[in-house]
């Protein structure tokens, strides 16, 4: 099947020895308009003809990069290597997705963000600012990744979690959200420790703990303790540490 969405303009730029050129609609999809200009790509597989994928503004697609399903890039963003960025996916600003990374869902990288390596974003995240999600991570669900912070190595951030400032999430490290009597707590699970807030202790400090508020509470209270410490076990199980029982 021919290309009846976009061709490949005579407008082109030179980056770093590739030949890049200016594409432009053909036909009217999405919210994008016949005869609209597009940004810039080096050959038709890296947007794909089908859905309402559109590569705007000064972005540049590029290697074997592929931008694809209803998926934006525009603004300054850069794609490139085997990268991936489809579904709902938006990649704006000044960001950078490249390697083996792959952007999708409706997630957004944006700002002077950069995902690289066989890093994932999806679902519904946000990594934006001067971030870097790299290596093996992955960033899902409703997690947000900014400012200067890095989540890297083999790192897990997801749920409702935030990551941000200068912060540095790695190896086989997850971060996730629970929330109790209307307070959220981060929960940071990486070698044999879990961090709760400002707490961190190892899985049989918490046991030790766990037993003594046992001890001291009513029933109300011995309720909704119950019900904590049964999420930081599924927290901590689903990461395949070795927990404790909690007695």
């Amino acid at each position: 099947m021919g290309n009846d969405k976009y061709i490949l303009t005579d407008e082109t730029v030179m980056h770093f020895e590739v030949t890049l050129h200016r594409i432009k609609a053909i036909k009217s999809f999405g919210d994008v308009s016949k005869g609209d200009t597009g940004g810039y790509i080096e050959k038709e597989s890296n947007l794909s003809t089908n859905g309402d994928a559109w590569v705007s503004g000064n972005a540049r697609v590029y290697g074997n990069a592929r931008v694809h399903g209803d998926a934006r890039v525009y603004g300054g963003a850069r794609v490139y290597g085997n990268a991936r960025v489809h579904g709902n996916a938006w990649v704006h600003g000044n960001a950078c997705v490249h390697g083996n990374a792959c952007v999708y869902g409706d997630a957004w990288v944006y700002g002077d963000a950069c995902v690289y390596g066989d890093a994932w974003v999806y679902g519904d995240a946000r990594v934006y600012g001067d971030a870097c999600v790299y290596g093996d991570a992955c960033v899902y669900g409703d997690a947000c990744v900014y400012g200067d912070a890095w989540v890297y190595g083999g790192a897990r951030v997801y749920g409702d979690a935030w990551v941000y400032g200068d912060a540095r999430v790695s190896s086989k490290c997850s971060v996730t959200p629970i929330t109790f009597l209307g307070l959220s707590y981060n929960v940071t699970v990486i070698d044999g420790h879990i961090r709760i807030g400002c707490e961190c202790h190892t899985i049989s400090q918490w046991d030790k703990m766990s037993k003594k508020k046992i001890s001291e509470m009513d029933h109300g209270a011995l309720q909704w303790w119950e019900t904590y410490k049964a999420s930081i076990m599924r927290i901590a199980k689903e990461h395949r540490k070795t927990v404790k029982s909690w007695g």
